[in-house]
């Protein structure tokens, strides 16, 4: 039986807090090391929050709708910047999860020990800076004619992929 993969989510620029939540409620479920949410991405309330208190206990309510309490069991950071060379130094490969012209299907992707899985902005993905920093890129297959995911749903399902 092979071990599952340690697995950190970077979930950056996503605008809604319900995909946030949900993000987060599904990480707990496969038992995510850590969450990271950067750029613009709303984020629950942390010690020593800066931002106006009506405002971090707004997102933090909206983000618990769909988290259900998850958001206070999965230890997360918010930063502006995704820190992937950080994470590299510690033997994460960075893996992003998009359609791009050579990222490779999800069903034939072998996950390493060590994932950095970086999601981007819902409509358009992972900003292309981003994007070339990452070691390897991959998609979910699309059967119908939507063409893409909504990306707590995407998270979900490259998750299971990934730890499976």
């Amino acid at each position: 039986m092979t071990q599952m993969p340690e697995i950190v989510v970077i979930a950056h620029n996503i605008r809604s807090t319900h995909n946030v939540g949900a993000i987060f409620r599904t990480a707990e479920g496969f038992g995510i090391t850590k969450i990271i949410l950067s750029g613009y991405t709303p984020y629950p309330k942390v010690l020593n929050d800066t931002r106006l208190p009506h405002i971090s206990e707004k997102l933090t309510a909206q983000i618990h709708k769909t988290a259900l309490g998850a958001e206070t069991l999965v230890p997360f950071e918010h930063v502006e910047l995704p820190p992937l060379q950080v994470l590299k130094d510690l033997g994460y490969r960075i893996v992003g999860l998009e359609q791009a012209d050579r990222s490779m299907s999800l069903k034939d992707y072998n996950a390493p020990k060590k994932v950095a899985l970086l999601i981007g902005e819902e409509v358009h993905g992972i900003e292309q800076d981003l994007l070339d920093q990452c070691e390897d890129i991959i998609e979910i297959p699309m059967i119908g004619k939507k063409e893409s995911f909504n990306v707590s749903v995407a998270t979900g399902i490259a998750l299971y992929a990934l730890s499976t």
